[in-house]
């Protein structure tokens, strides 16, 4: 060990038979750590007269960019999904004496670029985002990493670049969602969907197509569309509900579409869930303030932003090596309410 005067954390955690981001960590207070773990490391610190040497950090970064401030990219601050991965990113970069600049794309590829660009002047100490719903192009997320920026993704990453993510397990969670809606009975079971250049949205459909094939169903193409938002599910569901051989089920990419799928067969007189079963994934607020309630899965999404957040501190402050690509899935639960039988 060295001596107390230029005692590191490195030190501590072997000391205490712990990692270097839980001295982190306990360090900053954060409620990760158990308070038992924390008391122990800061009272080791303290005992040893550890001091984290702010000048030197400062001047190390200072040159380069600010050390304690986060760039975030949300898609909407609308979406309840959204804004609960911000409470978590949000909670982890505070427990660890971080900040967050957040701004948002607005869905717009366009927009998504200036950001980035406006974060490397601001000159943020990493980012973290989801990406946008038409981009397609990822040269602006691999100049990021070039410049040896750490870059963190969430729920909708990017297949084109070769970096850490954190989301939730979207095959597993539709898969258990369509196979819940057959168990329960329904036979023709739509489904309304992202584009497919999105990770998720292709995650989901293969979880509601292996769950139709898996219980001796095939999918119908006339029951599947590209609708993720209530105004369009509002908009295409009578059409699909007039036909002779309507759909006795339907499952949603999100709340908001499988909420208007609510209303939109409502209007037309069915009844739910006896008539028309319907599912969404997300688990917002939403989903608990329709008639009936809305069956859907839980993606939890203030975890995901606690695990990014944790990612990306740990990758500013060495403790995961920059050139490390960590890949976190956090695990997803059917929550059944009345739009299911």
């Amino acid at each position: 060990m060295n001596n107390d005067s230029q005692l590191t954390m490195k030190d501590i955690a072997k000391a205490l038979g712990v990692s270097v981001a839980t001295v982190s960590r306990a360090l900053a207070n954060s409620p990760r750590i158990s308070a038992s773990k924390r008391e122990a490391i800061q009272a080791y610190a303290r005992e040893h007269n550890f001091s984290p040497n702010a000048i030197a950090e400062s001047l190390r970064y200072s040159r380069v960019r600010s050390p304690k401030v986060v760039g975030v990219i949300i898609p909407e601050f609308v979406h309840y999904y959204f804004s609960s991965v911000l409470s978590g990113i949000e909670e982890e970069a505070r427990a660890r004496g971080y900040r967050i600049m957040v701004a948002q794309s607005n869905e717009k590829y366009e927009r998504e670029v200036k950001i980035c660009q406006s974060f490397l002047e601001n000159k943020v100490c990493g980012i973290i985002v989801s990406q946008a719903k038409d981009t397609i192009n990822f040269d602006h997320f691999q100049r990021l990493l070039d410049r040896g920026l750490p870059l963190v993704f969430y729920d909708r990453i990017c297949t084109g670049v070769n970096s850490s993510r954190v989301v939730v397990d979207d095959y597993q969670g539709a898969y258990n969602a369509v196979s819940h809606l057959i168990e329960t009975g329904c036979k023709r079971i739509a489904f309304y969907g992202s584009p497919m250049t999105l990770e998720i949205s292709k995650n989901r459909f293969n979880g509601y197509r292996d769950a139709l094939l898996k219980h001796g169903m095939s999918p119908n193409t006339e029951w599947m569309h590209f609708c993720d938002n209530r105004a369009d599910a509002e908009a295409i569901t009578p059409d699909i509900m007039n036909a002779p051989d309507h759909p006795d089920a339907f499952f949603a990419v999100n709340d908001d579409t499988a909420v208007g799928i609510l209303y939109a067969v409502k209007r037309m007189g069915f009844r739910v869930p006896e008539d028309v079963s319907i599912c969404g994934f997300t688990n917002g607020d939403r989903a608990k303030a329709c008639d009936p309630m809305l069956t859907t899965v839980e993606q939890r999404g203030r975890v995901v932003g606690e695990e990014a957040a944790a990612i990306l501190i740990d990758k500013v402050e060495k403790v995961i090596p920059l050139d490390k690509v960590e890949r976190r899935v956090v695990r997803t639960r059917l929550v059944i309410r009345g739009t299911t039988r």
